[in-house]
């Protein structure tokens, strides 16, 4: 990040209250958080669900009828990556996550021309009418119109034709994918025909991206132009053309955060609160990952006013939460921990930062913070 003028205290503390991590969101519904906060990451951990728990109290039932009810769902958008996004941004996280045909040429290098995946991709949406499959279903539904890459396929990380057909059409609006079992913090799926198309009123990807960016500056501005290039994806040029009609402003000259210019009287008048406010919140929590900040959390992140104070990750053997900070153990922190042991033992089971992330392969992260954990 660049150099700022700006107290660090502040900024910081102004960072959590744009992230709706200061208690302001609380009874707030799962899209009103993901619109004010922004697009929860998904990876197949447990990051959406947090960020819904640590901003909203939002309870894995409720976040799940949510996404039943298309009120929320997880969609490649920014970079391609996989958000989960509110209901009103469907359409424009499709438009920033489209263009990108890096699999299409990994295609056809192995031997599968462009028309050969359109042509799977009308099979696939015929095969989908009036139904919902899963991986295994459509492959048996689209027999030997999926084509298998075969040895060379595998060591270019791409067995089939059929996860291109699937991203295309994902990405087209043609289709979407639900969670098998309902939930987000897993990556079993099946898919099924979205009609109407939430792209039918798309906007162009120029307004589109120019959206973006004032969504990322709304979510967690002032930022550097560098964060939202690199959270949008784009070029330098591009990004710059983006950011343009926000009429940005510099924390003080020669600043490199931005400021969206509503935003600059409550900058002025803010005072970072006195008292703690301490919230557990994922490791791809986006009071972080939407400012590549440089001190991004190995594990899930204990903070205080935006300011990262600890570490924690859920002992799915103990059934408890391992965790060490860099403050004293008072009170309110412990209650902070207690809660949120109680939502994902009770409601979530475990607390995995990404898909392959298990009960194993965090055991080191789990006995060293458990060596560093303060004694009750």
């Amino acid at each position: 990040m660049a150099i700022t003028t700006a107290n660090d205290t502040k900024l910081r503390a102004w960072w959590s209250r744009k992230q709706g991590l200061d208690g302001s969101m609380a009874g707030k519904s799962a899209p009103q958080v993901l619109s004010h906060a922004g697009w929860a990451r998904s990876v197949g951990g447990v990051g959406p669900y947090l960020t819904l728990f640590a901003r909203a109290g939002i309870a894995r039932a409720a976040a799940d009828t949510a996404v039943a009810a298309l009120e929320i769902a997880e969609l490649p958008s920014a970079r391609g990556c996989t958000y989960v996004l509110p209901a009103e941004d469907f359409a424009l996280g499709l438009t920033v996550g489209g263009g990108n045909n890096g699999d299409l040429r990994t295609a056809e290098k192995l031997g599968a021309a462009p028309g050969e995946i359109e042509n799977l991709c009308k099979s696939l949406v015929a095969a989908l009418n009036g139904r919902a499959l899963d991986p295994d279903g459509l492959r048996a539904a689209l027999g030997d119109r999926v084509r298998d890459f075969g040895a060379e396929g595998r060591k270019r990380g791409m067995v089939t034709t059929l996860p291109v057909a699937l991203g295309m059409l994902q990405t087209a609006g043609e289709i979407r994918r639900i969670p098998t079992n309902g939930r987000l913090d897993q990556q079993r799926y099946r898919y099924v025909r979205w009609q109407p198309n939430p792209l039918a009123n798309a906007p162009s990807r120029t307004d589109a991206f120019e959206a973006l960016a004032r969504r990322f500056f709304a979510w967690i501005g002032p930022a550097t132009f560098e964060d939202f290039r690199v959270f949008s994806g784009l070029g330098a040029n591009a990004a710059k053309d983006a950011m343009a009609p926000l009429d940005l402003q510099p924390l003080a000259p020669g600043d490199g955060l931005l400021l969206l210019p509503e935003d600059r009287e409550a900058w002025s008048g803010f005072e970072p609160p006195s008292d703690p406010q301490y919230v557990l919140v994922s490791s791809l929590d986006a009071l972080f990952a939407l400012r590549r900040d440089p001190r991004d959390p190995p594990s899930h992140a204990i903070v205080d006013r935006g300011r990262l104070i600890g570490h924690w990750e859920f002992d799915v053997e103990t059934e408890s939460i391992a965790w060490s900070a860099s403050v004293d153990a008072d009170a309110e922190l412990r209650g902070a921990v207690a809660r949120t042991e109680a939502y994902v033992r009770d409601q979530l089971g475990d607390a995995r930062s990404f898909s392959l992330d298990s009960p194993q392969s965090r055991a080191p992260r789990v006995a060293a913070l458990r060596a560093a954990q303060p004694r009750p």
